[in-house]
């Protein structure tokens, strides 16, 4: 056997689509993409699940499983600015809901540190930013962290 005699193994070397090269090369005219249409035309292509306009199937069954979000907790935010003024020490949900400060379903209270802190008050809230807390030992007060209603 000659180098020159070797030959690559029976279906090792495929032939490349050569589309619109004319009617004789199988693949001219419409270069294997039909007549007219979406998909005929450059660049037409439907995502995946596009079903023609149609509700698709993936939002027409109904969605099961597992979901973290009902598990969120949302607190009622309150800056140390809008405390200004407040003649009681002790400072809870109660007091804030009667001063308006807090309104309408929440989960908690957290204070936060926009604003100063003028006295010492006993904040008995549900969570507090870092910022408000410094503020707050700075002045000389102090919090006391209380569970959440959920």
């Amino acid at each position: 056997m000659m180098l020159h005699d070797v030959k690559p193994a029976i279906g090792a070397k495929k032939r490349k689509k050569r589309v619109g090269c004319g009617e004789s090369s199988g693949h001219g005219k419409t270069s294997g993409r039909g007549h007219k249409g979406q998909k005929a035309r450059s660049g037409g292509s439907i995502r995946i699940g596009f079903e023609g306009g149609q509700m698709p199937l993936i939002r027409r069954i109904p969605k099961r499983g597992f979901n973290n979000k009902r598990f969120h907790v949302f607190y009622a935010p309150v800056n140390l600015s809008a405390l200004a003024g407040i003649e009681e020490n002790t400072i809870d949900e109660t007091l804030l809901r009667k001063l308006g400060l807090v309104k309408g379903k929440w989960d908690g209270v957290k204070i936060l540190g926009m604003g100063e802190v003028s006295r010492p008050y006993v904040f008995r809230v549900h969570a507090v930013s870092t910022t408000a807390k410094e503020k707050i030992e700075k002045a000389g007060g102090q919090i006391e962290l209380i569970k959440s209603h959920s």
